[in-house]
C-alpha cells in the first residue's frame, strides 16, 4: 500500500558554481529524518529541489546521497522511504533518470508528465517507454504521477486529465499521484481515485500543507457542518493520503505534528500549527514592484543556513533569490518565527538543529 504522511521534498544545496554539495545535502536529508520524528517520506529532485534548473548529473547525485540517507540503519527508527523525481525537460533524460532511480534501489520514482517537453502522449509513455524500462531492468519501483501547473511545459495542458490518470492507475506500478494545486483541481483525483485501483492502492497526496487544514477541519458549529459539507462536495467524501510539504524542510517535525492533530481532527492544536506554517509562509513573502511575491526556495535555504543545517543558501540559476535588505529581514522573520514556535509547538515536537552546525555563508545564487 502507499504510505502514509509527511513528505518532505528536500531542496538541494548548490555551491556559487552550482554544484551540489554533498556534505550538506546529506546533513539537510538527516534533519528531515529527525532520528525518525520527522518524514515519512523525503522526496530528491522535485520542484522545491529545482529539477528544472539543474541537469540530470546533479539530479541523480541528489537523489543518491537521500537515498542512501533514508536507508542507512538507525537503531530504533522508523524505516522512511525515499523517493526521487525521475523528471527531465527531455523523454530521454527521464528515462535515464528512471533507470537510474531502479539502480540506487530508490523506493519510489516521481514523474510530471506535462513537465516533459517531447512527451506528446503521457498515457503512452507511461504505460510502453516507463513498463520497458522495467522489464528491460527484471525490476520495477513504484511510480508516482506529480500534477504541478507551475511547472507544465509551454503548450501543455495545466493539468493531468482525470481520464488519463485512471488509465494510468491500472498499471500495477503506477501508486499515486502528488497534487500541487486548488482544492477544487485536488477534489477531481479524490473523487475518482476510488475508480482507479481498489480502496487505498492508489493514494492521493497535497502539495499544498495550509490545505491539510481546511479538508480535515471538525464539523463544530454551522460554520463547520457547512465547510465540512463543501469539503465533502469538492472531495468525494475522500481525503488524501499524506501531504507533501514544502516548509517541512525547515520544520519537520512540526509538519508531521500538523499532519497527526489534522487527523486526528483536533482543532485547538490544528489552529495552533496552522498559525505557525502560516507565518512562515508570509516570512518568505515580499513585495517588489509593487506586487507580493513569494521566495520559498530561496527562504528554505536562508532558513537551513541560519539554522547550521547547510553550509550555502545559493539558488541555482533561474531561482529568485534574496535581494541582501530581503536577506536581512528574512532573518529578523525567522528569529521572530522561532520565538513564536516556541510558545506555539506541544514540547517534543520543535525540529532539533544538527549537534555540530555546519560555517554559513551567503551565495546568493549559483
Amino acid at each position: 500500500m502507499p504510505p502514509r504522511g509527511l513528505s518532505v521534498p528536500v531542496v538541494t544545496i548548490l555551491d556559487r558554481r552550482g554544484e551540489v554539495l554533498e556534505d550538506s545535502q546529506r546533513e539537510v536529508v538527516r534533519f528531515a529524518l529527525q532520528d525518525g520524528r520527522g518524514a515519512d517520506i523525503v522526496f530528491a529532485a522535485g520542484t522545491t529541489g529545482e529539477w528544472d534548473r539543474i541537469d540530470i548529473r546533479r539530479q541523480q547525485l541528489v537523489s543518491r546521497v537521500t537515498v542512501e540517507e533514508c536507508h542507512r540503519a538507525r537503531p530504533g527508527a522508523k524505516p522512511v522511504e525515499a523517493w526521487v523525481g525521475i523528471t527531465a525537460h527531455k523523454r530521454a533524460d527521464t528515462l535515464e533518470n528512471l533507470v537510474h532511480a531502479i539502480e540506487i534501489r530508490a523506493d519510489a520514482a516521481v514523474l510530471a508528465p506535462l513537465s516533459v517537453t517531447d512527451i506528446e502522449d503521457v498515457v503512452d509513455f507511461v504505460t510502453r517507454d516507463v513498463s520497458q524500462v522495467f522489464e528491460r531492468r527484471a525490476r520495477s519501483i513504484p511510480l508516482f504521477l506529480y500534477d504541478n501547473a507551475d511547472i507544465a511545459a509551454p503548450g501543455k495542458a495545466p493539468h493531468l486529465h482525470t481520464r488519463d490518470v485512471k488509465r494510468m492507475s491500472q498499471l500495477d506500478y503506477v501508486r499515486g499521484i502528488k497534487v500541487t494545486a486548488s482544492k477544487k483541481v485536488l477534489g477531481n483525483y479524490t473523487r475518482a481515485a476510488s475508480h482507479f485501483k481498489r480502496g487505498g492502492e492508489f493514494a492521493i497526496y497535497t502539495g499544498n500543507v495550509h490545505l491539510i487544514f481546511e479538508l480535515f477541519a471538525p464539523t463544530l458549529g454551522w460554520a463547520g457542518r457547512l465547510r465540512h459539507h463543501w469539503n465533502r462536495y469538492w472531495t468525494g467524501r475522500a481525503l488524501p493520503a499524506g501531504v507533501v510539504a514544502g516548509p517541512a524542510n525547515v520544520m519537520p517535525r512540526e509538519c508531521r505534528r500538523a499532519w497527526q492533530v489534522c487527523q486526528d481532527r483536533d482543532q485547538p492544536l490544528m489552529e495552533r500549527y496552522a498559525a505557525v506554517l502560516e507565518r512562515f509562509r508570509s516570512a518568505c513573502t515580499f513585495t517588489r514592484a509593487g506586487r507580493p511575491v513569494s521566495l520559498t526556495i530561496a527562504c528554505l535555504k536562508a532558513a537551513l543556513a541560519e539554522r547550521g543545517v547547510s553550509s550555502s543558501d545559493a539558488v541555482a540559476r533561474g531561482t529568485p533569490a534574496l535581494e541582501d535588505s530581503e536577506r536581512q529581514e528574512f532573518k529578523r522573520r525567522l528569529d521572530e518565527l522561532a520565538r513564536f514556535a516556541a510558545t506555539a509547538v506541544e514540547p517534543g515536537f520543535l525540529s532539533e538543529p544538527p549537534l555540530s552546525p555546519l560555517p554559513h555563508r551567503t551565495l546568493d545564487h549559483a
